[in-house]
């Protein structure tokens, strides 16, 4: 394993895409069974990657980035913040980076986004890979968008989030409460305490569209594995078994005693079950 890490070629730096600044890591394997393109969820960051990517880079290259608004890429206020439009992105980030035999992980937020490139160009995309992925959610109700495009709405996003029990919300994403603890929790906080965060959310808030429909679902033939936490609150395994009856070429696999968070709590079975399913 230590010589197989020390041919691995790392860079870290970034790229523009639709006039914004996005952060990178790529890891490039000697011989990769594929290369794994890792997006993150809401509220979220390559971070959320991190006890993951040592064991991925056994066997494939990886590339993890950061969507706009989020993380080190830029908060900028240009970028359109909707699901498709964030598909477009990582298409155009696969061809820019030049990526082959690409494998999507999206995990919650990025599942969706995962999805949205698939629909688009399927072409560039071998596998689909969803850690608990959201699903079915709609679009914020027509008042509540009105409401997002007041001056002072990123104020009330921002007073709302500080008002937060913060171990409490961590309580609900993980099963395992040992996890919790100030690293975890000072590391998914920093990006609050940038300038244009809150700004960034209320345009995703305001531009985010609903989830794809089962009929779009029905169009994605993208082989799919789905992973999913079976103490998930925040997307349900409800869930994952609606989209495992939507989606045409997909297979659903759960992780006993995980929560929404299985890239942190159990990254080895995550590595396991994608090497066990072949994918690549």
């Amino acid at each position: 394993m230590a010589l197989e890490e020390k041919k691995l070629l790392t860079s870290k730096g970034y790229l523009n895409l639709q006039d914004v600044e996005v952060y990178y890591e790529r890891y490039d394997h000697p011989n990769p069974k594929g290369t794994l393109l890792l997006i993150h969820g809401f509220l979220s960051s390559a971070l959320s990657f991190q006890s993951l990517i040592p064991l991925l880079t056994q066997n494939y290259s990886v590339v993890v980035f950061e969507l706009p608004g989020f993380g080190r890429s830029e908060k900028s206020l240009r970028f359109y913040y909707s699901y498709e439009n964030y598909g477009r992105l990582t298409i155009e980030l696969i061809k820019k980076m030049q990526l082959s035999k690409v494998i999507i992980v999206g995990h919650s937020m990025g599942g969706q986004i995962a999805l949205q490139a698939a629909k688009q160009q399927p072409s560039l995309i071998q596998d689909l890979v969803l850690i608990s992925p959201s699903g079915y959610l709609r679009r914020a109700r027509r008042a509540a968008i009105y409401c997002a495009y007041l001056p002072f709405f990123p104020w009330i996003i921002k007073q709302v989030y500080k008002r937060k029990d913060v171990h409490k919300s961590f309580s609900r994403v993980v099963f395992d409460q040992s996890l919790i603890n100030d690293e975890m929790i000072n590391s998914y906080l920093e990006p609050f305490y940038e300038k244009n965060f809150f700004p960034c959310l209320a345009r995703l808030f305001r531009q985010r569209e609903g989830d794809l429909s089962s009929e779009e679902l029905r169009s994605i033939t993208v082989p799919t594995l789905l992973l999913w936490g079976n103490e998930d609150v925040v997307t349900p395994l409800s869930i994952g078994k609606r989209l495992a009856n939507d989606l045409p070429n997909c297979r659903l696999a759960t992780i006993s005693q995980a929560g929404h968070l299985l890239c942190e709590e159990h990254p080895e079975k995550v590595y396991q079950l994608i090497c066990n399913e072949n994918i690549g």
